[in-house]
Formats: C-alpha cells, structure tokens, sequence
C-alpha cells in the first residue's frame, strides 16, 4: 500500500496533468488566434474556449494549493527561485483573461487589436514558460544546504530548458489546434486540421531532442525511468496517444484527435513525473535534493488534505464534465458571444 507521501505525489501529477490538458488547449487557441485572419475568426476563438477557460484554471490553482499543503519546502524553494518568471507568468494570465470581457467594450480597430493581441501573447508565454520551469526542474536547480535557489533569473534561461519550454509550446499548440477542430467547420477547421499537424510533427521531433539531451544530463532521468514498469505504462499511453492522434485527420474524427492529444499529454507528464519518482526537485551541485520524504508536511495534514481531496474532487469532476456537455458543439456567434 502507498503511503501518503507517494498518494500525494500521485495525486499533484493528477492535478497537473488535469490542468495541462485543460487549460493547455486554451493556451493553444490563444496561441493559434495569433493567426486568425480577421475578425470573425479572431472571435470563434475567444468563444472556442469562452465558456470554459477560467474552469480550467482551477486546476491549477489546485494544483498550487496542493504543492503548498503536501510538500512546502518545494513550493518556498521552487517560487522564491523562480519569482521573476512567475511574475511574468501571472501577469500574462491576468492581461489574457481581461481580453476576453474587454475587446468588446470599444468598437474600435485599434481596441480590439490590442486586447486580441493581449489574448495571443497571454497564451504563447504561459505555454512557454511552463515548460521552461519543468525543463529547470528536470535539469536540477542551484541549491545551498538548506535547499534556498542560489541562481539568477538567467540561469533559467539555460539551453535545455528553452527546449523544453518550446516543446511546451507546440505541444498546448497541437492540443488547442485539435480543440478547433473539433469546434469549427469549412475552411477555418481544414486550417486548424493542418495546423495540429504541423505542430503535431514539431512535438514529436523536439519530444526526441529533449529526450536525447536530458539523457547526456546530469540527473540520470532517463536511464532511471527505463527501469521502472509504471514508466514504460506511461510511454505506452504516450505512444497510443499520438498513433491515435495520427490516424484520425479528418473533420468527421476531431473528438477522437483530441482524445489521442490528451492522452499523449497525459502519457507525457506522467512519464517524467514517474522517472523522477521520489524527487521532486533535483539540486545542482551541492545542494539537496527536495524529495517526497523530506519536503512533505506532516502526517496530520496530509491526511486531512487527502480527506478534502476524496470529498472536493468528484464534485469538481462533475461539475467540470456539465459544463462540457452543456456547451458542446460547433461554435455559433450571436449576440451574446465575445
């Protein structure tokens, strides 16, 4: 039987998977709006994700909450380390949810442009910077013996976790491509169609070179995760989600493209999450690495926080899944659209 710092672990990964699957489709539209070419199509967009987007972001939140409460040492070292992204972060989040009740305040060229180009880049630089985070994680951070960040904002910014920040990017990309698809019609869906495929291609090429390069890294993940039975469960998710996601192109199978995306991303995280088990944060140099067994809270709050967690999830599940069902279908623009 798992103790509770292994059931949290696993359960963080859920939440996280949760929200890049989520919230990572949302991303992507934003990021594909970048392209829209005028102004009815920049507004199927925004109502592609309008009435699910800020749903998706709870996951996060939870996600954040739960990091907090399971493990604290890593959510003091992992957010004082990477304080100045995260603020970049969140500031990209708040400019890209005021875009949606704001662009059509004004009927002006000139308003909507800007806030249109707000949703855009709102997008493209969370779904950069997530992966550049993971991309530090995987690579290990600076740490002193009582695991404080001892880098720079520009150690951040090192080779290998651009490169994972951009294998980010296409992937929330790919993701919100097969979300249009499934959500539009005619020409715009063929482009859509075309754009999850390019993107598609990207993901698996820069997937093979981060995969190359944190092998020649100095944490060991992938000779790690070769020798366990749960990683290679997880790469056959991965793997069955994208032959999914490959042999369904055509309009008549968007639902079944999004499905294999979502598995692949799932298949994705689950993977690393699992090669790393039981650390959380890897230390570069000298420091300590933070694990499951030194950075968790006690027993007596993991155990209320997973009793909050049995009682909260179905019901945020559940209400999850009635928001998708009630707003499924083809986007219509009305009145009362964004």
């Amino acid at each position: 039987m798992m103790d509770l710092n292994t059931v949290w672990f696993v359960l963080f990964g859920v939440l996280i998977t949760g929200y890049a699957i989520l919230d990572g489709f949302d991303l992507g539209v934003g990021v594909l709006a970048l392209f829209a070419r005028d102004d009815r199509e920049r507004r199927v967009h925004l109502n592609a994700v309008g009435p699910v987007w800020d749903g998706n972001e709870v996951w996060l939140l939870t996600g954040g909450g739960a990091l907090f409460a399971a493990f604290p040492k890593v959510y003091a070292t992992v957010f004082s380390g990477f304080y100045l992204a995260l603020i970049l972060l969140l500031m990209a989040l708040i400019f890209r949810a005021v875009s949606f009740e704001f662009r059509g305040k004004v009927e002006s060229p000139g308003w909507k442009k800007a806030w249109d180009l707000a949703f855009g880049l709102g997008s493209l630089v969370p779904a950069l910077l997530y992966g550049v985070a993971v991309g530090n994680v995987m690579r290990g951070i600076p740490m002193d013996a009582a695991t404080n960040y001892t880098g720079s904002f520009f150690d951040l910014l090192n080779p290998f976790a651009l490169l994972v920040g951009v294998l980010s990017l296409v992937m929330f990309t790919a993701h919100g491509a097969a979300w249009m698809a499934m959500k539009t019609e005619g020409d715009l869906q063929a482009r859509m169609i075309r754009a999850r495929r390019l993107a598609w291609i990207a993901w698996i090429v820069l997937f093979i070179l981060a995969t190359v390069a944190t092998a020649a890294g100095p944490q060991g993940l992938v000779a790690a995760g070769l020798g366990r039975p749960a990683v290679w469960l997880a790469l056959l998710v991965f793997v069955g989600g994208h032959a999914i996601l490959a042999a369904n192109g055509g309009p008549d199978r968007a639902g079944r493209a999004f499905l294999g995306s979502s598995l692949a991303i799932a298949g994705q995280i689950f993977t690393l999450g699992l090669s790393m088990y039981p650390t959380l944060v890897p230390a570069l140099g000298e420091g300590t690495a933070l694990t499951i067994t030194n950075a968790a809270s006690t027993h007596r709050t993991l155990m209320t926080m997973l009793v909050i967690a049995l009682l909260g999830m179905p019901l945020v599940i559940a209400y999850t899944a009635l928001i998708y069902r009630v707003f499924r279908g083809k986007v219509v623009l009305d009145e009362h659209s964004y």
